[in-house]
């Protein structure tokens, strides 16, 4: 049986998400919005029911999802509580919801949480899946299933379940439909253990996987996202993310320091950090079909690259999707001019801006040359003119507008 922990004490010392961005207003790192203060209300009801709430740990061995949840409920106050009631949070983009979930994430009464973008949440979801379905009897004993059980989405739930009580969710959309067919009942099953999730979104939930091929096999999700979620819009009139680019060069050339101490201030600005505090700005990974990328500098969904990182290693497509889908903005220093003997180079740096273009990606960069000398001769050299046509969109105002991970309209 898996077990579950007694609550923690200290647990409702953790600020509640309003109290968090009180500070922040107080220090002067945000200026105080009505939209977003109306959000952090249901952030708060959230923070205060998980308070005490059990956290999932151990193994199952072969436990029925209900006696699991039944078993849980049991030991929580006597079985006088509810599962909370999950947040939905869609809106437009550069409205504030990531940041309104980091504050919430950060404070979450809960040692067992996690936050995930939400494709990496299925790409793990998926290679689950695929593992359970060439185990053998006893692997899935030791993954926590029975061996006869053949249907793979209840054991993926239940590990899940047991490695996050608290799943956070960002961008979550649904564009395939291998996610779209596993979607409903993977959901039921984490939320049958317990588990609390919380998603932002560019859509509501009505519109996701809108027009999608059976989409009516998808519509179940749909409805256990509107009986178990709370579903609130921060669509207020400020797009945080467009106000910090207004009047922010995207295109540095050539390269040298005055450049670079441009684009190294858009990266503060774009994320309400003190140049002063450079030596805080964290690094990060994202972790690719069991490869590590390694990122230099990221915060608040940007994130900072060189051009010979990315583009003079062997990195391929999904490396450059997995990029794409995890940051809304993408600053990449030292672009130098191709020569034809650089054909490799141009070919993923194509790639690289194909995919950030695809997923909306604002992409601010320094050159030593302007986009159309980057790569004047050379094999692809006439297919790189639609990437210089691209690199040119990428600075319009209609392009910065675009949200993330949205496709061109048309």
């Amino acid at each position: 049986m898996p077990a579950v922990k007694a609550p923690s004490s200290a647990s409702s010392d953790q600020p509640t998400p309003t109290v968090a961005y009180r500070l922040l207003e107080q220090e002067g790192e945000i200026r105080a919005d009505d939209d977003q203060l109306r959000i952090l209300n249901y952030l708060d009801r959230l923070h205060g029911e998980l308070i005490g709430y059990p956290e999932i740990t151990g193994k199952s061995r072969g436990l029925s999802i209900k006696s699991w949840r039944f078993a849980q409920m049991f030991r929580w106050s006597g079985g006088d509580k509810k599962v909370p009631r999950g947040v939905y949070l869609y809106g437009g983009v550069g409205r504030g919801k990531s940041m309104l979930m980091d504050l919430f994430f950060e404070g979450a009464p809960l040692k067992s949480k996690k936050r995930v973008h939400f494709h990496e949440f299925m790409l793990d979801v998926h290679a689950r899946m695929k593992v359970w379905r060439s185990a053998s009897g006893k692997e899935r004993a030791a993954l926590g299933g029975r061996a006869s059980e053949d249907d793979p989405i209840p054991p993926v739930a239940r590990q899940m379940a047991m490695e996050a009580t608290l799943l956070c969710f960002d961008e979550l959309q649904v564009t395939d439909i291998a996610d779209a067919m596993v979607l409903s009942r993977l959901f039921g099953e984490m939320m049958e253990c317990g588990v609390i999730v919380v998603a932002t979104s560019n859509r509501p939930p009505d519109d996701l996987y809108k027009d999608g091929i059976n989409r009516p096999l998808f519509e179940p999700f749909i409805d256990r996202i509107k009986a178990d979620f709370d579903i609130v819009d921060l669509n207020g009139p400020t797009d945080y993310r467009y106000d910090r680019l207004k009047g922010v060069e995207t295109y540095y050339s050539p390269v040298n320091a005055e450049t670079t101490d441009k684009l190294s201030a858009a990266f503060f600005r774009l994320t309400d950090r003190e140049v002063a505090d450079a030596d805080k700005v964290p690094s990060a990974e994202l972790s690719v079909q069991g490869r590590t990328i390694f990122v230099p500098r990221a915060a608040r969904g940007v994130a900072v690259f060189s051009f010979k990182r990315l583009c003079a290693n062997p990195l391929g497509a999904a490396d450059y999707l997995a990029i794409a889908r995890a940051y809304h903005t993408i600053i990449m220093v030292a672009i130098p001019q191709l020569s034809k003997e650089k054909r490799n180079e141009a070919k993923r740096f194509v790639t690289f801006i194909d995919a950030l273009y695809e997923h909306g990606v604002k992409f601010l960069c320094s050159a030593d040359v302007l986009p159309e000398d980057l790569y004047p001769a050379g094999d692809g050299a006439f297919e790189f003119e639609r990437t210089v046509s691209r690199l040119v969109e990428m600075q319009s105002d209609v392009y910065l507008h675009r949200g993330h991970g949205l496709a061109v309209d048309g």
